[in-house]
């Protein structure tokens, strides 16, 4: 049985020293990691700020919450996490994504791709991240796709972490899952997204996680049992309450305003993308979700609402 990793989110702009105690704060309730999403809002920049919360640390570990392939070419990305990696001592994550944000594409004059397009350009970033981070003892790493060419670049530094960090890749869509059971070493179990950008509620049941779990199974191999499994809230924010179900139906209402598809005040409280409850409720949720499901790291938002909850799971 894994031990239960927890992630919160660092993402507000504010000044250096307040960012360091925050990430401290974090360390010491016994976070996994302060992570950064990577959107062009009022948010820190996610390589400054992951590079501010590992010098300010001694354990934690830090990532992007995850970071937009399409804003970056990925041998120069590679170089930027490779740093932070030699910097922190090797406590990088690698958490990376095709981008789903069209807006934010709009917002700057990028080309917002079919998501196939997306996918294939992200599966060759991935390669060429692993390559740049390799060793290469003939002088170079070689790379021949359609969207990326390297020749011969011998990616340095190199990260500690051998062969390279481990990475972590989400989705909902099948091609995706799959992708990320035979790349990655943390799986993200994120809803489908429908027409229009909006999110599946269905995708984010328990039956339809079990399905995307059994996805990564046949698609992973003997590598299975390797991974991590990840997931975060979707739908409604973290909420500690002794009234869930009350709050179950405010979220249930606004999700068939939104979508039209209409969930089960169970449906709603079992998802593994739900923490709505008592702080003993959710625990007993948590151990079930690891027991039935072997989903053992969450990312719970901002941190203040579940640190009591993390600090009783942290460790077992």
């Amino acid at each position: 049985m894994r031990p239960f990793e927890f992630l919160a989110d660092g993402r507000a702009i504010t000044t250096g020293p307040e960012l360091s105690e925050t990430a401290r704060r974090a360390e010491s309730l016994g976070y996994h990691a302060l992570v950064v999403p990577d959107h062009l809002i009022p948010q820190l920049g996610p390589i400054t700020a992951m590079a501010w919360i590992a010098a300010a640390t001694t354990r934690l570990r830090v990532m992007a919450f995850v970071l937009n392939n399409d804003l970056r070419h990925p041998a120069v990305l590679a170089q930027e996490l490779a740093s932070i990696d030699v910097l922190s001592g090797g406590r990088l994550d690698v958490a990376i994504g095709a981008g789903w944000n069209e807006p934010e594409y709009q917002a700057i004059g990028l080309p917002f791709d079919p998501t196939p397009v997306r996918q294939a350009r992200l599966v060759e970033s991935i390669a060429v991240l692993k390559g740049a981070f390799g060793d290469t003892p003939d002088g170079g790493f070689s790379f021949q796709g359609e969207h990326y060419r390297i020749t011969d670049l011998d990616g340095q530094p190199k990260p500690v972490q051998r062969p390279h960090p481990p990475f972590l890749i989400g989705g909902g869509g099948r091609k995706t899952v799959e992708l990320a059971a035979r790349e990655a070493q943390i799986i993200g179990l994120a809803p489908r997204i429908l027409s229009g950008r909006r999110a599946d509620p269905r995708s984010d049941t328990v039956a339809a996680t079990a399905e995307k779990i059994e996805w990564v199974r046949a698609a992973a191999g003997d590598r299975f049992d390797e991974l991590v499994f990840n997931v975060y809230p979707t739908l409604a924010g973290v909420s500690v309450t002794d009234d869930a179900r009350s709050e179950a139906r405010e979220v249930i209402a606004g999700v068939l305003e939104r979508t039209g598809i209409e969930l089960t005040e169970d449906e709603l409280l079992d998802s593994p993308h739900i923490f709505i409850g008592s702080i003993d409720s959710l625990e007993q949720k948590l151990l079930r979700l690891r027991d039935e499901l072997g989903i053992s790291s969450f990312m719970v938002g901002e941190m203040g609402p579940l640190d009591r909850l993390v600090e009783r799971l942290t460790g077992r």
